[in-house]
């Protein structure tokens, strides 16, 4: 199978190698300094300040979202949500949950964010702003800058979760006064699931340090205490973050970040130059190079998903609810080849001389 999710993603042979061996004890010095190299080789990719601080958490992407919004923010809050899908609703989700009011900017499928959307919300006393600055569910990313500078004018923090938008796209998180920062082991860090990290400014530090959280697993001050010896308050996916450095390491090795970021977004180019004579239509106004979502025209865009994964050996990521019908989503991100990327093109080329795809 050729792997062109946006989750879990195929993995290089180096860390896959390094993910059949026995999982070691953790309580070690030799793991509390492969812990620490985690932490600095993160804040390097994120072009973050050195005062700052990353946990790991043991779960997946949502869970660090729940985390940061716990411990961050409380009943004596407001914050703004930008919602454009299924991961801006989430943060909804966990706002109601814990009680924290919260405005929803609210947008459509696919459409990009613009300074007049955010003006009506100026000067309303907000704490926070919460952003999944790439709605992978749609395949929008927001501008980055734009929202830094509501950030700033309004006194607000600016909390990112770039869950499929790290390493993929740029962020520089010390020049965008990011105060917090999230991401997951398996999206362009192309690890296996069951990882995510917390990424802080230490403006936020000292907040969670005042507050108090009704949590054991997610109290960030515990997380952030052990962090400083290089280690966690319980057991965490130790297998994991072991290819999470190796991962970190072969980035650093293959020319950095930007490298990295220009074979992405080349993947990208040559995909969606690849589709242009098809009839599919890419829906976003505002694209990552992390992703491309596809509208289908006159047929189903999850009977594509099937036929592909069933007679060509393809995984293309589907969506559900309203979208399963009529948007499938194309990942970039992970070891994926131009090799890979042409028998993916082929396959729709066939699809519709098959008269499949029409």
């Amino acid at each position: 199978m050729i792997n062109f999710t946006v989750g879990p993603v195929q993995s290089s042979e180096v860390v896959k190698t390094v993910g059949a061996l026995d999982v070691p004890y953790f309580r070690t010095p030799e793991f509390s300094e492969l812990m620490l190299d985690n932490e600095r080789r993160i804040k390097e990719l994120a072009k973050a300040d050195n005062s700052s601080r990353v946990v790991f958490i043991t779960g997946s992407g949502t869970a660090s979202m729940e985390a940061a919004v716990m411990n961050i923010f409380t009943k004596n809050d407001k914050v703004l949500v930008i919602n454009g899908g299924s991961f801006g609703q989430r943060f909804v989700d966990i706002c109601n949950i814990h009680e924290i009011p919260c405005d929803v900017l609210k947008l459509n499928v696919g459409q990009a964010l613009t300074s007049d959307m955010l003006d009506v919300y100026n000067n309303k006393g907000y704490a926070g702003l919460l952003v999944n600055i790439h709605e992978t569910s749609t395949g929008v990313h927001y501008d980055g800058k734009l929202l830094s500078d509501f950030c700033k004018k309004n006194n607000m923090l600016y909390i990112v979760d770039a869950i499929s938008s790290f390493i993929a796209d740029e962020l520089n998180v010390k020049e965008l006064g990011i105060d917090v920062m999230i991401t997951g082991s398996q999206k362009a860090l192309a690890c296996p699931p069951g990882i995510s990290l917390i990424l802080m400014s230490s403006k936020v530090v000292e907040i969670i340090q005042n507050n108090n959280v009704k949590s054991l697993y997610f109290d960030l001050k515990d997380a952030l205490k052990n962090a400083e010896r290089g280690q966690t308050p319980f057991t965490p996916a130790v297998g994991t973050l072991i290819q999470i450095n190796e991962r970190l390491k072969e980035i650093d090795s293959k020319g950095g970040l930007e490298k990295e970021q220009e074979y992405i977004a080349s993947l990208a180019k040559n995909f969606r130059e690849g589709i242009k004579d098809l009839p599919l239509d890419i829906c976003s106004e505002s694209l990552s190079n992390a992703v491309t979502p596809v509208a289908t025209r006159n047929c189903s865009a999850y009977d594509l998903f099937m036929i592909l994964k069933d007679e060509y050996g393809i995984w293309i990521c589907p969506n559900g609810g309203a979208l399963k019908d009529k948007v499938f989503r194309v990942g970039h991100i992970g070891n994926l080849s131009m090799e890979d990327n042409k028998c993916l093109i082929d396959a729709l080329h066939d699809l519709f001389d098959r008269g499949i795809l029409k």
